[in-house]
């Protein structure tokens, strides 16, 4: 058998995709009548839609501020009176850009205290990657989390206020079975070497911050 390089075969089976598409809607689709069948777009336009489509766009260029070193300071509060004191902890992150720019990889790493099983505090070390990117099909900002204190994947998506240079994610994810939480996480870019996120939970009872991440780029 004829192997052929991973790129190549990519392609090829995306074309073969799209030269399907059309038969397979023309053999699903419901018999129209006459002179009233909705145009099919053609092969050449669907494989230029798709490489258009696959372009790193003006909102990646967005993304790509975060690229490089970063320091961080975090405060969490257990409870929704964010005027007591937070627990506090801090670390380092990594932001690299991927995939030609349509994608950007962080890795962070820290030590948090965190209640033993004991409930006495202690200190933990502290892991998490997250990506981001720019769905150009969606039109929305798109991003996954995982870190070493959990198993599950958080995915998002989001928009961009250019007014305030905010970016705003939503996301659902259940830390405990059966405890659904909504999650919106809110991005400050405040210049080009800091930016502030914020972290707010809601379990059923309304809305409350838990979390505020204050990152300054390393020199």
């Amino acid at each position: 058998m004829k192997l052929c390089k991973i790129p190549t075969c990519i392609f090829v089976a995306l074309l073969g995709a799209a030269l399907s598409i059309p038969a397979i809607a023309d053999e699903q689709a419901p018999q129209k009548k006459e002179g009233k069948a909705a145009a099919q777009p053609g092969e050449a336009d669907m494989m230029a839609m798709m490489m258009e489509l696959a372009k790193p766009g003006e909102n990646h260029k967005l993304l790509a501020h975060s690229v490089g070193n970063w320091t961080y300071k975090v405060k969490m509060w257990m409870g929704p009176d964010t005027n007591a004191a937070p627990m506090e902890s801090s670390g380092s992150a990594t932001v690299r850009e991927t995939m030609g720019g349509r994608f950007f990889v962080s890795d962070h790493t820290g030590k948090m205290q965190m209640p033993g099983a004991d409930g006495k505090m202690m200190d933990m070390e502290f892991k998490g990657m997250g990506t981001e990117g720019y769905d150009n099909v969606k039109k929305k900002f798109i991003g996954s989390w995982i870190d070493n204190m959990d198993t599950g994947i958080m995915m998002s998506e989001g928009t961009y206020d250019a007014a305030t240079k905010t970016f705003t994610y939503h996301a659902d994810t259940e830390f405990i079975p059966g405890m659904k939480v909504k999650i919106r996480q809110v991005v400050k870019i405040t210049d080009n070497d800091h930016h502030i996120f914020e972290w707010y939970e809601d379990r059923g009872a309304g809305e409350m911050k838990t979390m505020q991440i204050d990152y300054t780029r390393k020199k």
